[in-house]
């Protein structure tokens, strides 16, 4: 789509500039729990909704995490923001690391929030079933977002982040967007890159959980940090939200001047 803008909201007006991707399941209100109580003097964030998501939801695309990367660049010059610091949940971990990829002497530092790898993440043939369904069945999606959350999380609370997905996602984007995060490797592309680089998983998550990204995202960032989250599993936005703010934050604001 030529001339296409990431829709977008811009939180606070600090003079470190941050750009957050949301995940698979959800469009930039992915982050709606934790904007309340972000640190707007020293930030300013930009939350954007991917093609297929939110605002952009009837826009065409490939639905790739390359050409995610490449609308967060363009969104980036549009706002004059040459360099800035990047944070993805989930397939936006995978999107970050993309722009990381692209444009190196961009990037400040980088967050994953229960990052998808660089190298994708392979599946067998039942979890492959599982969220391939999803994209035309909402019982499915449920069934992830509980697994993903430890399966103790309440049923309102996942009834509600479903429905949020179904309603602000388009079905045929959001299943062609699964090929690209699960199934691309490039982590050759960004593999041992200087720019710090955190991620934060929940120790209720059983499958983007502390030793699997040891084995990923630490093994190929020399500047990687890991911190787990005790009471969180893959949604930590909306399941510790202060716990998340105070790790990212003093993470962002470690070069802060």
């Amino acid at each position: 789509m030529a001339g296409f803008t990431l829709p977008h909201t811009l939180h606070g007006d600090g003079p470190h500039r941050v750009v957050a991707v949301h995940g698979w399941l959800a469009d930039r209100g992915d982050y709606a729990a934790v904007l309340p109580d972000l640190d707007a003097a020293v930030f300013t964030y930009a939350f954007v909704d991917l093609r297929g998501y939110g605002e952009a939801r009837y826009a065409s695309g490939a639905f790739t995490t390359s050409e995610g990367a490449l609308d967060v660049l363009a969104l980036a010059d549009r706002l004059g923001w040459h360099r800035f610091s990047l944070i993805g949940h989930s397939m936006g971990g995978a999107v970050v690391q993309r722009v990381l990829a692209a444009a190196p002497d961009r990037v400040r530092r980088m967050v994953g929030i229960s990052p998808v790898p660089a190298s994708g993440m392979p599946m067998d043939k039942e979890t492959r079933a599982l969220f391939t369904e999803a994209a035309e069945y909402p019982a499915k999606r449920r069934a992830i977002i509980d697994l993903t959350t430890g399966g103790n999380r309440p049923d309102a609370w996942l009834d509600r982040m479903t429905w949020r997905s179904v309603e602000r996602s388009d079905p045929k984007a959001f299943r062609a967007w699964l090929d690209s995060w699960s199934g691309e490797d490039f982590h050759e592309e960004t593999e041992g890159s200087p720019v710090p680089a955190l991620a934060v998983c929940g120790a209720l998550d059983p499958a983007i959980n502390a030793e699997f990204l040891r084995g990923t995202w630490l093994r190929w960032y020399p500047a990687g940090q890991l911190v787990e989250l005790p009471f969180a599993g893959h949604h930590a936005m909306d399941e510790t939200p202060l716990e998340l703010i105070r790790t990212v934050e003093d993470f962002l604001r470690a070069d802060h001047v």
